[in-house]
């Protein structure tokens, strides 16, 4: 027995020893569990066979080891300590890719511009959706919660559950760490906007998983997590701004409808000339991938059709819509200051027009309806939003596809505050509609 643990030490070691073929540093998010179930997924359809993972000491950390047909072993390490510590070992040579909860930064570019353009349609890959779940104790009685309310929170203004109409008592506030992608989804979206900082109570994790292990042992307690992290805690809905309340559904998610929706990332810089970097980016964006990210607690981008129930807050036409049409899961959306399709739509784009050709509805099925934000002049924004209905029209017709009708509704029925340019982004949309 001792020769064997002695043996199979001997082979761990000798295998950390190899310099590792793929270095994936960032998120904790993606790299707990979602990033070593791609890799290993991705290591198998390249053909390598008794692929297994090696123990490694520090925490949050994987390496992943397969062999090939010569017999040779490729390793591939992921380092999951946060979003912002990917970017900063790509600059100092110590990762191939980066795995981000949360887009790159001016600065962050601007450091990195030597390896390329890390915005451009090849180096960012949107990899799967994620909401941010407020979650409470499981006996918490409160249902829903906007994000001003969350703002006073987590900045300590509001300190008591009865503040509240909750159970009595001092509110305990759990937040992820500085590194974290998650902590700065939720500062971009909920703290930077009404210009609050993190109160100094919160209990910091590196770890999502034991957030919200704590929470939902906690009855005074409030924390922020990645959808898969829920576990044993309650989530409530959010309101933002004249936002109807919405739950973390995956259909609200995968239209990135919910108010903290977010996107997770790979970055690969475009000069980059490792294989196992660009074989993972194509394989997480393919169907098998996507399958994975799905069974791993995240939103996959596959395209689904699905009923809408109307409502009193919808206009006519467009609840004479829901009665008629599906709507897909994917809402297309545009760069800040521009009528161009984001990188996220533009993969959305073959994603919609593979699942109109599968279904048969390339012709006079599909019916496009644009949004946008009330700025000063609704009448404006009514323009605009047809005008990016049609955007993707253009796009849709190269590949053969005739659309039923081109709808705008402006403002109407916004997802998100108008009152930041995150909140207009997202009200900036055109949904897709199927007969």
């Amino acid at each position: 027995m001792l020769r064997f643990m002695s043996l199979t030490l001997f082979c761990t070691m000798a295998s950390l020893a190899m310099a590792a073929d793929l270095r994936i540093q960032g998120s904790n998010t993606i790299g707990a569990n979602l990033g070593p179930a791609l890799v290993t997924a991705m290591l198998a359809e390249q053909g390598l066979h008794d692929i297994h993972s090696v123990p490694v000491i520090p925490p949050n950390e994987h390496s992943i080891v397969g062999t090939n047909a010569q017999g040779q072993q490729i390793r591939v390490d992921v380092a999951a300590h946060g979003s912002g510590t990917g970017f900063t070992a790509l600059a100092a040579g110590q990762a191939d890719l980066v795995a981000s909860s949360r887009p790159i930064k001016d600065r962050e570019l601007v450091d990195l511009e030597r390896l390329g353009d890390l915005k451009s349609p090849d180096a960012e890959q949107v990899i799967a959706i994620d909401g941010l779940a407020i979650i409470l104790h499981p006996h918490n009685p409160l249902n829903q919660l906007n994000t001003e309310q969350l703002a006073q929170i987590f900045s300590g203004q509001i300190s008591r559950w009865e503040q509240l109409g909750g159970i009595g008592g001092t509110i305990h506030l759990y937040a992820r760490d500085d590194q974290s992608g998650t902590w700065d989804t939720f500062r971009e979206l909920v703290l930077n906007r009404s210009g609050h900082p993190l109160s100094s109570t919160a209990q910091r994790f590196e770890s999502s998983e034991q957030l919200s292990d704590a929470v939902s042992n906690d009855p005074q307690a409030i924390g922020f997590i990645g959808l898969p992290y829920i576990r044993e805690a309650k989530a409530v809905a959010i309101v933002d701004g004249a936002s109807q309340p919405m739950l973390p559904l995956t259909s609200l998610i995968a239209s990135e409808d919910y108010p903290l929706s977010r996107r997770l990332f790979f970055y690969l810089p475009p000069a980059t000339n490792n294989p196992w970097a660009r074989a993972l980016v194509t394989f997480t964006q393919s169907p098998q991938g996507q399958a994975i990210v799905a069974q791993n607690g995240f939103v996959a981008q596959s395209v689904q059709a699905g009923s809408v129930l109307p409502g009193s807050h919808m206009p006519a036409q467009y609840q004479t819509l829901t009665r008629q049409a599906q709507r897909l899961s994917v809402n297309f959306r545009f760069e800040e200051g521009s009528a161009s399709l984001d990188n996220k739509a533009r993969q959305d784009l073959l994603r919609v027009v593979d699942y109109l050709k599968a279904n048969g509805k390339l012709i006079n099925q599909v019916t496009l309806v644009g949004f946008g934000d009330a700025k000063d002049d609704p009448e404006r924004a009514q323009l605009l939003s047809k005008l990016r209905a049609m955007a993707v029209r253009r796009e849709l017709v190269k590949s053969g596809v005739v659309l039923r009708e081109i709808r705008g509704y402006g403002a109407q029925m916004p997802v998100a505050a108008n009152t930041e340019d995150e909140g207009r982004l997202k009200n900036r949309r055109v949904e897709v509609w199927v007969y």
